[in-house]
């Protein structure tokens, strides 16, 4: 059985998203969120693209795994 590649952009939002969870645990979704609204504000769809993807990889962990993120580091 292979694994499907995980492409460039993909890679790096999960990427994004674990170590967002790593430094804030269940605020990591909030940090993603103002990390989109500032692209939007510098008009930088593709980026704000990449946060939208970490909120939505953020919001299938559930909730004991953001809360444990700081502790965990």
């Amino acid at each position: 059985m292979s694994k499907m590649p995980v492409d460039e952009d993909e890679r790096r939002a999960r990427q994004e998203a674990h170590w967002l969870v790593r430094e804030f645990g269940a605020e990591a979704p909030l940090y993603a969120a103002m990390k989109a609204e500032k692209a939007i504000e510098q008009k930088d769809f593709s980026r704000c693209a990449r946060w939208k993807r970490v909120l939505e990889i953020l919001a299938e962990r559930p909730p004991a795994v953001l809360r444990r993120g700081v502790a965990a580091g």
